[in-house]
């Protein structure tokens, strides 16, 4: 069968449609059949054509036809013909990517590429529209040239394959990047050139140091470096400043780039006078109070801005979240003053209807919705959403938390709130290796569920096992044992410790006991602890040194001296934590302060106190807190109290001593390697006379003629401590910005200081010494010991691992002179 040409359209460009028709008149369809078709079915193909069987067809809808099947974008071309009273339609599919290949790009990664072509709607398993592969070509090239890369060529190829595939190659020829060469200001009269340079990102000269440095140009950034000079005019009173035009210009190599910026700067403005006007609602006195104070000074912009950003603040917290604040300056030239007028709409007052959580899926809805402060039904306070946001933040248990504001459709006075959290591991199962030239291998482990069940409360078993130690502890904390956030913990603990094995005093310590403690917040950021406990400690001494001898021979058995020693101990604890901090986890601003005491029951086989003191101050440098300056500050004080029976005072345990060096407080030191050393008493004998058996017998010189040995390795601790210093966090190189929140990258510098302030060193200074007496100076206060180093620390899906590398500043011991201590930590 013939079939009667009727109309033809055919589309390849995208541009438009073209339409053949020869004369006829308008028919009634009986059958519609489209021919062609390979992956698109005929129902979905037939829900394009705008003609149903039975009705009438002419020109007019024939161009609908066409027009609608090009746009559903499966099609290249289309025809239509007529076959009797039958309508024909004959297609060609576009063809389906098959695959993507990058050859060549450097500055564009892979994933950016698919990324920005999928938002195109090239991606494979997709139809190819051809007329996208020319505008492509030019966006790459574009953004090639506004970074600087002018040589930049991209070629795409549409490699034909069987079944009507496509594979496509785009073929990238960057080249080199066309940098700064000079940057010229014209008529900066105020300002010298450098230091309008400064202010910018783009610089035509680096300095000797900046070895990573680099001066490429783009067109972005120079926009913004524009607008930072412009910034930096109106801050200083500049209010008529402007940029009159910018000139680049490009060498005819396309390779170095020259930029002339023509300002014009006008004069500076004081500001006369203040005002707010508009609806106030009751608030009129305040805030003309608060805008007056801006009388005087200088024009600032950024402070004009930040004013009209407190205005805001200030009405969200009575649920006006969408106060509009505008400065209107009213400027005498003459007297070159400017009147300042904040008009205020503060706006309807908007209630919180509900608010909602989405991806805690570990996390019972109940542990985020009891950190909120913003009530539903209440009326909405853009502060109170904001600390939600932070003390969700604060938990520790998720790597971002975002809120959002949502109006609720078809009422203009509600909205509600989101918290979108993206929740990171809260349990740790932990791992650490360690070496030391005397403490030898040491292992450790523990497990930790911060977030147990997704309850909120914290569980933790640890087993500790290494040369010296062997530690296990069940730790169980409800943080909100009641409603109002009451807290209840309980702990239960067992320790075999040899102190010898830990550059410690040469005893073993074994020792179990059980504690519990009860928590209440005093307000958003203070909160205060109580407890109690009970420890049963056992000693036994190896050997005696001068600082411990007197505490030793009170209780030891004379005719079993190093025999065990068994103390029970009732203790009561109490704390103050104030915690400002923005996270739980890697915080970059705020601070945090605990003190702490503890103190034994008179009834306890020993009467003593500790108290100690923690500080940690976070203090960003800009604006996104990539730069932070963390200050840390730690001091320890114990000492005894009251007297026995027989008279004398109470001592601190030695075992109850600080110590200083390692992870926790001195790092490039081994662990407890900082502090008063070990004192061995030694007398000194003479050969007496022959007997009558011609043997001579030793003699005991008075103890003026005794001897000192201290220890090389063995600390004694001191019951006073002060340790601390700073630590510069900065952007982890290499790192992408995807990643950035999960790694923390330091440079620190620790002091620290451990002594003894009941021990009399002083009656043993006219003794002679055995070995180095430069151990002496760890007797004393003034002699501090510091290192400094860098630390490293990712928080990965599957955990946490850290590694820091500390080296001894100031070092009183010679043993440790040029050498470095390292600590490599993981969590799964």
């Amino acid at each position: 069968m013939t079939l009667k040409k009727l109309f033809i359209g055919v589309v390849l460009a995208g541009t438009g449609l073209s339409l053949n028709a020869q004369a006829s008149d308008s028919f009634v369809v009986d059958d519609i059949q489209i021919r062609g078709l390979q992956r698109v079915g005929l129902g979905a193909a037939l829900t394009y054509v705008p003609v149903r069987v039975g009705e009438e067809a002419d020109a007019q809808r024939i161009r609908q036809i066409i027009h609608e099947l090009y746009s559903s974008s499966h099609f290249d071309d289309v025809r239509v013909y007529r076959d009797g009273d039958a309508l024909v339609i004959r297609v060609t599919e576009r063809p389906t990517i098959t695959n993507i290949v990058f050859d060549g790009n450097r500055d564009l990664k892979d994933d950016q590429l698919l990324d920005s072509l999928a938002n195109n709607g090239i991606a494979e398993g997709e139809s190819l529209d051809r007329t996208v592969v020319s505008m492509l070509e030019k966006n790459l090239e574009d953004f090639y040239h506004s970074v600087g890369k002018y040589n930049a060529q991209v070629e795409i190829q549409v490699v034909n394959l069987p079944r009507n595939r496509v594979e496509l190659r785009f073929n990238f020829r960057e080249g080199p990047a066309a940098v700064v060469e000079q940057i010229n200001f014209i008529g900066n009269d105020t300002f010298e050139r450098r230091e309008l340079t400064r202010l910018m990102e783009l610089r035509d000269e680096l300095p000797w140091w900046n070895i990573l440095g680099k001066r490429n140009y783009q067109q972005q950034q120079l926009m913004g470096d524009l607008e930072e000079v412009e910034s930096f005019y109106r801050d200083q009173g500049f209010l008529r400043f402007n940029i009159e035009s910018v000139q680049v210009a490009i060498t005819p190599e396309l390779e170095g780039i020259y930029i002339a910026v023509n300002v014009n700067e006008g004069d500076r403005y004081d500001i006369k006078d203040a005002r707010a006007i508009g609806e106030l609602r009751d608030h009129e006195e305040f805030l003309n109070r608060f805008v007056k104070a801006l009388e005087g000074r200088r024009y600032n912009q950024a402070e004009v801005t930040d004013i009209e950003e407190t205005i805001k603040r200030y009405f969200g917290r009575f649920g006006f979240a969408r106060t509009e604040v505008r400065a209107v300056p009213d400027i005498d030239d003459d007297n070159k003053v400017v009147s300042l007028t904040f008009s205020i709409d503060p706006g309807q007052r908007i209630y919180v209807r509900r608010v909602n959580f989405e991806g805690n899926d570990a996390t019972k809805d109940e542990v985020l919705r009891r950190e909120m402060r913003q009530i539903e039904g209440s009326w909405l306070s853009e502060q109170t959403v904001e600390f939600g946001k932070v003390r969700l933040e604060r938990l520790g248990y998720f790597e971002t938390v975002d809120v959002e504001t949502i109006p609720v459709p078809g009422e203009p006075d509600q909205v509600d709130i989101v918290y979108r959290v993206k929740e990171q591991p809260s349990g740790t199962i932990s791992a650490g290796i360690g070496y030391g030239d005397f403490a030898g291998l040491s292992l450790n482990a523990a497990v930790s569920q911060e977030n147990f069940l997704g309850s909120g409360n914290r569980v933790s078993f640890s087993v500790d096992t290494n040369r010296y130690s062997r530690n296990v502890q069940l730790n169980y904390v409800d943080n909100y044992f009641t409603d109002d956030g009451v807290s209840l913990g309980g702990n239960i603990f067992y320790t075999d410790f040899d102190a010898r094995q830990a550059n410690l005093s040469r005893f073993n310590q074994r020792s179990w006991g059980i504690g519990s403690d009860l928590g209440f917040p005093v307000n958003e950021y203070n909160r205060l602890n109580f407890g109690v406990g009970f420890r049963n400690t056992g000693i036994t001494q190896r050997e005696i040194f001068e600082q411990i001898r007197s505490f030793y021979n009170r209780y030891a058995d004379p005719d079993d001296p190093f025999g065990s020693l068994n103390f029970k101990t009732y203790d009561l604890t109490a704390s103050w934590t104030r915690n400002t901090l923005n996270r739980g986890v890697f915080p970059t601003a705020g601070s945090m302060n605990r003190l702490s005491g503890k103190i034994t029951t008179p009834n306890s086989d020993l009467q003593y106190f500790k108290l100690d003191y923690r500080f940690r101050y976070y203090r960003p440098f800009d604006r996104d807190h990539e730069f932070v300056l963390l200050t840390r500050l730690n001091a320890g004080y114990g000492n005894g109290y009251g007297q026995d029976e027989s008279g004398a005072d109470y001592r601190l345990p030695f075992w109850e001593n600080f110590y200083g060096g390692g992870t926790d407080n001195l790092r490039g030191f081994e662990a407890n390697r900082v502090g008063p050393r070990g004192i061995t008493r030694r007398p000194q004998y003479i050969l007496g006379p022959p007997d009558a058996d011609g043997n001579r017998e030793q003699i005991a010189l008075g103890p003026e003629f005794d001897r000192i040995e201290v220890s090389r390795f063995a600390s004694i601790g001191g019951n006073a401590q002060v340790n601390g210093g700073f630590e510069l966090i900065f952007p982890t190189p290499f790192v992408g910005e995807e990643t950035s929140r999960a790694v923390r990258t330091s440079a620190f510098i620790d002091v620290g200081v451990v002594w003894d302030t009941e021990f009399n060193y002083d009656q043993y200074r006219d003794l002679e010494v055995i070995g180095d007496a430069q151990f002496w100076d760890y007797s004393s206060p003034r002699n501090y010991q510091a290192s400094y180093g860098v630390s490293v620390q990712w928080l990965s899906p599957m955990g946490v691992l850290s590694f820091s590398l500390g080296f001894p500043i100031r070092s009183l011991d010679r043993t440790l002179e040029d050498k470095f201590t390292f600590n490599i930590g993981t969590s799964f």
